[in-house]
């Protein structure tokens, strides 16, 4: 099962629950605001979070990281470079627009990484590196599921910003090119910002 719930901070983000409904184990993706809200719905729903997953090193991501961990005691992943993100608060934007945010010792993934559930095994995303927002950004791929979670990488009908930090145009169209267009095209893409849509529907807007 997955849940999109989106959150309210300075901006507005979809964070993304990726629950097994036979083991009712899964992950947290993206808690970017609004941690007791989000905590009210796994306690509400009797969902056990193995892992929160960042897509990203930026504050409207990764907000509610600190408070939920520590009240689920649960361990944060997130690519090996995200550290230029998470705690520089001038490259993570909070700087611009608030308190800082600082999220400190996460477990690190590598492009191609499997995370599995613990509960239920069968149940992973691989890890698709996929620079040009941001030099840590990564997509959660889950082919058996035929979904992944893109992050700010692609939204419907765009692609990710470019002009922050770390950001390169190249980088983007690359990874749009070379790791999203490349999954099956009825794969439904869940982004941090827009109403999901599939690899095949936004590759052929580019065609």
């Amino acid at each position: 099962m997955i849940a999109e719930v989106p959150v309210r901070g300075y901006f507005e983000e979809n964070c993304y629950f990726y629950i097994d409904d036979e083991t009712k184990h899964g992950f947290l993706i993206d808690p970017g605001a609004q941690a007791d809200r989000l905590l009210a719905m796994i306690r509400k729903n009797g969902w056990v979070i193995e892992k929160i997953l960042l897509t990203h090193g930026h504050f409207d991501h990764t907000g509610a990281v600190d408070v939920i961990r520590k009240a689920l005691s649960v361990p944060v992943y997130a690519y090996q470079s995200a550290d230029d993100y998470l705690l520089d608060a001038m490259r993570n934007l909070s700087a611009l627009c608030g308190p800082a945010v600082i999220v400190k010792d996460v477990n690190y993934l590598n492009d191609g990484d499997i995370v599995r559930l613990e509960a239920n095994p069968e149940r992973e995303l691989r890890v698709l590196y996929t620079p040009g927002h941001t030099t840590d950004s990564v997509v959660y791929y889950a082919a058996e599921d035929q979904i992944a979670f893109v992050g700010d990488t692609i939204f419907k009908g765009s692609i990710g910003i470019y002009r922050f930090p770390g950001g390169s145009q190249e980088d983007l169209i690359k990874s749009i090119r070379n790791r999203i267009f490349t999954l099956p095209d009825e794969t439904i893409l869940y982004s941090g910002h827009s109403e999901a849509t599939t690899a095949g529907a936004e590759k052929r807007r580019y065609e």
